[in-house]
């Protein structure tokens, strides 16, 4: 059963009436362009066919009664005219909350509503489940009540209810991409002005990522820690963000920086210059650049960065040595662990599948997940 009909059939059932709309918002994965959203940078991510898909319907009262399909149908209900708290027990519950109570600071002219929730983006992959979950209730409201904000507006309104009632730090990439992205297509995204440029995807290229499945430990405690070396970077040049200061400047006082902020900052230089061409050589259809940059980001990653682990190299490894220098393979998102994401003509997936199945757990002990994606369109009805 499709999540549409899923959702659908759930919300007849347990409302007792059927819904008039179905919103969806897809999850993302970053083909290239890593820890640079905080730092003012260029990012190109594409949105994938894993969705949180919500069917919706007004009310005629105050009250947002919702449904996770994905726990058990665990309800949710709370007031529009009441202060909007955190649900203590329910954490699915907090990203609805929380984009709600965003939205009545931007628009008061909403009322309550009904929905039913469900969503195929493997959680705790790095693939934005959260992020669409967002988009999705951001958008729904907008379609019901017809409000006047665009998908950016949506999706800064997610990542504030991320940050400020989730309590979860994170850029603007992945709401963006979850409400911009364009079917068949990466989007170039300027993270200070939240320009974007829509880059076509070569004929027959497949989108494929594979889970790790190593636990991540270190994420949290490790992501501030990055995000301090690169403002203690920023601060060194006098810019407000990394974005600001050029490899020539870099390269003159590089020897004057403590050696591991010196370390950091050229992979967010560097890591931007890459994110740049590599929009480029998609454009023009060119796999093998593209192989070249995503091998480039990754080393810096592993060697400058220092955010990668065995068992992420060790994929890569298997992954480029069967694909050679048709497609690129990296790790994505933010580190220690979680997925790579890898760009290659559909005819090798096979390949790449039997090779990764063969000798990543022999190598490691771990079994991997194996994702076949296509470059999907942003939030909106379906």
């Amino acid at each position: 059963m499709s999540l549409k009909d899923k959702t659908q059939s759930l919300f007849a059932e347990k409302f007792g009436y059927p819904a008039t709309h179905v919103i969806q918002a897809p999850g993302r994965v970053n083909l290239i362009g890593e820890h640079t959203d905080y730092n003012d940078g260029f990012v190109l991510p594409c949105a994938i066919d894993y969705q949180t898909v919500i069917s919706c319907a007004k009310r005629d009262d105050r009250k947002v009664r919702v449904i996770a399909a994905d726990y058990d149908n665990e309800i949710d209900e709370f007031s529009l005219d009441a202060p909007i708290v955190t649900h203590e027990s329910q954490q699915w519950a907090n990203y609805v909350r929380g984009v709600v109570k965003h939205l009545q600071k931007r628009d008061k002219n909403f009322g309550g509503a009904d929905l039913t929730i469900g969503g195929n983006v493997p959680q705790g992959a790095g693939l934005s489940s959260s992020a669409s979950l967002e988009v999705a209730v951001g958008t729904v409201f907008q379609q019901l009540y017809h409000l006047p904000l665009d998908g950016a507006q949506i999706a800064l309104n997610g990542q504030e209810a991320e940050n400020q009632f989730v309590g979860c730090n994170c850029g603007i990439m992945d709401q963006l991409i979850s409400a911009l992205g364009k079917k068949d297509h990466a989007l170039l995204i300027d993270c200070r002005s939240l320009g974007t440029k829509a880059v076509p995807l070569p004929k027959g290229a497949a989108v494929v990522i594979v889970n790790s499945n190593f636990k991540r430990t270190l994420v949290g405690s490790e992501y501030n820690t990055r995000r301090e070396q690169c403002e203690t970077g920023a601060r060194f040049f006098q810019q407000p963000a990394l974005r600001d200061v050029s490899l020539e400047e870099f390269n003159k006082v590089a020897h004057e920086l403590d050696p591991v902020v010196t370390k950091r900052v050229r992979h967010i230089l560097t890591e931007n210059a890459r994110t740049v061409e590599a929009a480029s050589a998609l454009a023009k259809g060119d796999l093998k650049r593209m192989g070249e940059l995503m091998a480039e980001s990754h080393a810096s990653m592993r060697d400058d960065f220092e955010i990668t682990v065995p068992q992420i190299d060790t994929l890569v490894e298997i992954v480029k040595a069967t694909i050679g220098d048709k497609g690129g393979v990296r790790m994505t998102g933010g580190g220690f662990g979680g997925c790579i994401v890898a760009l290659m003509p559909e005819e090798l997936v096979p390949a790449v599948q039997d090779a990764v199945a063969k000798q990543y757990e022999a190598r490691t002990g771990i079994k991997e997940t194996f994702y076949v994606c296509k470059a999907s369109q942003g939030a909106g009805q379906c």
